[in-house]
């Protein structure tokens, strides 16, 4: 038996590629939905994500699965966003004009003067970029930074620039430099190689956690339990072989023994259920592996739409949501016939002010927040709907790498358990990465010799 801790992509696809192959699987979830930060709610007749989910993929494979598991009934999205800064609106990707004469043009001059001024200082003598505002400084200038970066990825980590790493900005936005950002403002080439600039996405009729959905389907089909609502309390191991995993549903508690296991779970919290703890040494390392945590707010809406925009980020700190998104542009099916909604997202801490606050004062805030920009009136109100989301992103500050491979040091030594997913792995993957990462968790269980790794486990007709 193969043992999956945690239903969101990753450990879903894991248990698509194990029960395609014919293994008889348990996945293990703590919600009482699939999906993890990758569900679709349902309320009212309302559809909304846990913040805006794109399908964007250069792999070839797993764009292939997602396309056959929701039988090509997806749609063909146009992205269009934009940034909120000093009192005006900005395309994103960037458009010449919008981006030239909305700052000003002295400010613009500002920014060019300083993206040169940068680009001779690493000609002359580069330089290793460890933080966040070094790697950006870098390669967008010290006003494009403070104009954008700083304020924005402030708001999403909660912490100052200097203290996050570069590998999560390296990671989002890879490849992409101010340079980069003019050619496909002028010559549109609708960043085909730069997931940041790309302008059109797949996205299922029925929201996000669709896919999610249908590959439990796929799992259940095939004679294998898909446990949600379900807890993990501990997991035997001897020897560096894990025995069983405990779990508790409602009153119930269950032994659940297997021969390999792969956790999707947050990583700090697999140490906390290992029996025995990992040793003191390991458990300190991990005390310093930290989350950022979400509130999501969506107010439901009479009317028939409020923008045309896939996202409108906001990143001054006067205005506490960080970003918006109305799901019936993604989608005509999220919201019923003449009406709409708006996802408001709040990053935070669980147990700060924003986690703490109550549904409704949280609600108040939104709405007046949205009012005063314009966005929404306060009649237009039918209800609202308030999410926490804890431990949706894995904060990689500038100290996290000596402690994060302390932790994976320990975890490698098991012989029959792997780590997958973002939070399991502790790194900010897309949701296509979060599925290749369970893919391959699931062929090294499977003991795919290296001819065959070429060609990989058969899904739905394409070999991964």
């Amino acid at each position: 038996m193969k043992i999956i801790l945690g239903a969101g992509l990753a450990g879903l696809s894991a248990g698509y590629a194990l029960a395609n192959e014919d293994r008889r699987v348990v996945i293990v979830e703590k919600n009482p939905a699939v999906g993890g930060l990758a569900e679709t709610i349902h309320y009212r007749g309302f559809r909304f994500d846990l913040g805006g989910h794109r399908f964007i993929t250069k792999d070839r494979c797993i764009e292939a699965l997602v396309k056959d598991l929701l039988d090509h009934e997806f749609l063909d999205v146009a992205r269009k966003s934009s940034i909120r800064l000093l009192n005006k609106y900005f395309d994103y990707p960037l458009k010449p004009v919008n981006a030239l004469f909305g700052v000003g043009f002295s400010t613009t001059l500002r920014i060019i003067r300083d993206y040169l001024k940068e680009r001779v200082r690493d000609t002359v003598s580069p330089r290793d970029a460890v933080s966040l505002e070094e790697w950006v400084v870098k390669r967008f200038g010290r006003k494009m930074f403070d104009l954008y970066f700083r304020q924005y990825s402030e708001k999403v980590w909660g912490i100052d620039c200097r203290s996050i790493s570069q590998e999560w900005v390296a990671q989002r936005i890879e490849g992409l430099s101010l340079w980069e950002a003019v050619k496909n403002a002028f010559f549109k080439f609708s960043g085909r190689n730069i997931d940041t600039l790309a302008d059109r996405f797949i996205y299922p009729q029925m929201g996000i956690g669709e896919i999610s959905e249908r590959l439990r389907d796929y799992i259940v089909f095939r004679e294998n339990p898909v446990l949600t609502g379900t807890r993990v309390l501990k997991i035997r191991h001897e020897d560096f072989m894990v025995r069983d995993v405990t779990v508790q549903s409602g009153e119930d508690v269950d032994e659940i023994e297997g021969s390999d296991f792969i956790s999707t779970i947050p990583l700090t919290a697999l140490l906390q259920v290992l029996d025995p703890l990992p040793p003191d040494e390991v458990l300190d390392a991990a005390s310093h592996l930290h989350f950022r945590d979400l509130v999501i707010v969506t107010l439901l809406l009479d009317r028939e739409r409020v923008t045309d925009l896939t996202w409108l980020y906001l990143p001054e700190k006067h205005i506490p949501v960080g970003r918006v998104h109305e799901p019936k542009n993604w989608s005509p099916r999220m919201a019923p016939e003449g009406k709409t909604s708006i996802v408001a997202e709040y990053f935070c801490f669980r147990g700060d002010r924003i986690w703490n606050s109550g549904d409704e004062e949280l609600t108040g805030v939104t709405l007046r927040h949205l009012t005063n920009l314009g966005l929404v009136q306060m009649c237009d109100l039918i209800d609202s709907s308030v999410v926490r989301v804890a431990k949706a992103y894995p904060l990689l500050d500038v100290e996290y790498r000596r402690h994060y491979e302390k932790v994976l040091g320990y975890l490698n030594e098991f012989r029959n358990l792997r780590i997958a997913g973002r939070g399991g792995t502790f790194q900010y993957l897309n949701m296509d990465h979060a599925m290749r990462s369970g893919i391959n968790a699931a062929e090294k269980i499977l003991h795919i010799s290296p001819h065959e790794k070429e060609t990989g486990i058969s899904l739905q007709g394409c070999k991964i």
